[in-house]
């Protein structure tokens, strides 16, 4: 693409935030123009569209917004110039408060001294704004935008001010693009994990544990058959299982760091008058473990794993189905090594997440995490671990982008966002390389020339919380998990009542080979049975009738609606097994 045509293109994302910030003024002014009594707060461009904040003496329905949106495209046809000016402190304030703006004029106070104060105009409309913007309001077309949706939100995200209504928008240079969107957003709509997870009887949210998921016993089966495959890999990879408290003491928190750094987040309470946290992570557990007995270089790289259950405090307001939630169990796994295995330990670290992800068909972007200002060391250790990551994936073939300032206190990181069937991202895997905290914790091992020596580790999780990588799996697959994961592998329907004997033999010879099965005895007609056990995304139905108890058969339909036709028990469990034993997406 020519250097120009990128400029304006909405592959460059700072067009594309340009953009949707100029539509989030013209539905304002498109609001102004219905109802002058509203008044604005905040309209900024997000990941997806934008939002706008506003304080309106009714609440808005699906009506209103097709009201505004009809007015917005209004406005994109009538062209107006974006002209931006700037005003004094002073000028800037009485020109906020003639128009009656409170949200505006209190923004306009909380501004530096010395701050520019620009505004942007379009046509009789002006909004407080830093910009940029488009030139015209023609730059948007105005067949392809849509108001999504309209929800609650506190002023300035604080639940003690005032509530106000946040509208939010999508917009894109083609209204093929828009229909896409809308496409994909039905769909992700119908993959919701929360609403398939009640469908399937995989798990429940309920009021008296907010945050806190309950497993149902499909659920369960689902969670044991992926954990199962956790000890697998990691068996193969050569890590050791460890198991540690769940509750630690105030002192142990103080000496990891994460006290002063994350203790809003923890959940405390005190024992025989000495406080106490639940563990938010299971590093400072680890580190004891590997203190309670000397080392040697012989021994390194250790690689320790752990599922362990953690707690974190999660604002209410955060809280969404099993991708937040305010306990979870985390697979962690630490690996303490030395300085000259940092490189190796790392790559193969690496290999250990592509072999995973790609078990359920998820490709990824790495993303390299550096310094905060709020962290533990000093700069030049930083700077060097950042190298080494950098050195250890680029020699991989793999590459990365860079998120300034987003490190773990402790030190610099890569996350790794899996792609789902959708294209939608999620941050689930995560490298971490620490030399901070095994000084804390006055780690050691004796080295070659037998001297003490501080080893370096790394933190990491593939699968990250076990709940959240339910959903995203839950999403990716819309349900319909691959044989190897499917909570009911099977489901046996008699066709009549005559063949619910032979169905129940077929069940325990089933059950015996270690395959997960069900028989669906009701006195319901086959088609009926045949679209529940489809809905219910069972990978294989067995349609069982007198010809099948004749002959021996079962006759075999995959819930992709494909009829295999009849063949012998042990014809399909051939094909089933290599299927499962494969892990097979199908």
């Amino acid at each position: 693409m020519a250097e120009e045509n990128f400029e304006f293109s909405f592959e460059n994302p700072e067009y594309q935030k340009t953009y949707w910030h100029t539509c989030s003024h013209v539905m304002a002014q498109a609001v102004k123009r219905l109802w002058p009594e509203v008044k604005l707060a905040i309209g900024p461009s997000i990941d997806e569209g934008w939002y706008y904040d506003m304080d309106a003496p009714f609440a808005f329905t699906p009506e209103h917004l097709e009201q505004i949106e009809a007015e917005m495209r209004k406005i994109c046809k009538e062209k107006l110039k974006l002209e931006r000016f700037e005003l004094p402190r002073t000028e800037a304030l009485k020109f906020m408060e003639e128009k009656g703006e409170p949200f505006k004029v209190e923004l306009i106070n909380d501004l530096p001294e010395d701050a520019h104060i620009s505004f942007y105009k379009q046509g009789e409309f002006t909004d407080l704004c830093a910009g940029p913007h488009l030139d015209s309001t023609g730059r948007i077309k105005g067949n392809a935008l849509k108001l999504t949706a309209c929800n609650a939100a506190y002023w300035r995200g604080d639940s003690n001010r005032e509530t106000l209504q946040r509208i939010y928008g999508i917009a894109f240079p083609k209204k093929e693009e828009l229909d896409e969107y809308l496409a994909r957003i039905e769909e992700a709509k119908r993959r919701d994990h929360r609403r398939l997870g009640k469908e399937l009887g995989l798990f429940m949210l309920r009021d008296e544990g907010p945050g806190f998921p309950f497993f149902l016993p499909k659920g369960m089966v689902l969670k044991n058959t992926l954990l199962e495959y956790w000890h697998q890999v990691h068996k193969k990879y050569g890590y050791l299982e460890i198991s540690t408290p769940i509750m630690l003491n105030r002192q142990l928190w103080e000496r990891s760091g994460h006290w002063d750094h994350y203790k809003n987040n923890m959940y405390t309470t005190v024992i025989d008058d000495t406080d106490f946290a639940i563990k938010p992570m299971n590093c400072p557990g680890g580190m004891l473990v590997y203190a309670s007995e000397p080392h040697s270089y012989k021994e390194l790289p250790l690689r320790v794993g752990e599922l362990g259950l953690v707690h974190r405090h999660e604002l209410s307001g955060a809280l969404h189905g099993l991708f937040r939630v305010r306990c979870f169990t985390q697979d962690d796994a630490h690996v303490f090594m030395t300085r000259e295995q940092m490189k190796d330990v790392i790559q193969e670290t690496v290999r250990l997440f592509d072999e995973v992800y790609s078990v359920f068909g998820l490709s990824y972007e790495i993303e390299l995490s550096t310094m905060p200002e709020d962290h533990i060391g000093t700069v030049e250790e930083w700077e060097h671990n950042q190298e080494i990551l950098k050195d250890a994936i680029t020699a991989m073939g793999k590459s990365f982008v860079i998120n300034e300032g987003d490190g773990a206190f402790y030190g610099p990181k890569l996350d790794f966002h899996l792609a789902d069937s959708l294209g939608r991202t999620w941050q689930c895997g995560t490298i971490q390389l620490d030399s901070q905290l095994p000084e804390r914790f006055e780690l050691e091992y004796t080295g070659e020339d037998g001297q003490k020596h501080r080893p370096v580790m790394i933190h990491r999780v593939v699968l990250g919380s076990i709940e959240r990588f339910i959903g995203v799996i839950t999403e990716h697959f819309a349900g319909a998990f691959p044989a190897w994961l499917a909570p009911v592998q099977i489901k046996i329907l008699p066709i009549t009542d005559r063949a619910a004997e032979y169905a129940g033999k077929l069940s325990a010879d089933l059950d015996a080979k270690g395959f997960r099965v069900e028989v669906d005895s009701r006195n319901e007609k086959i088609g009926k049975k045949i679209r529940e056990a489809t809905l219910e995304k069972i990978p294989y139905m067995l349609v069982v009738g007198d010809r099948d108890m004749e002959n021996g058969t079962v006759s075999v339909r995959h819930r992709s609606g494909e009829d295999l036709g009849a063949m012998a028990l042990e014809q399909f469990v051939t094909l089933l097994k290599a299927e499962v034993d494969s892990k097979e997406i199908k």
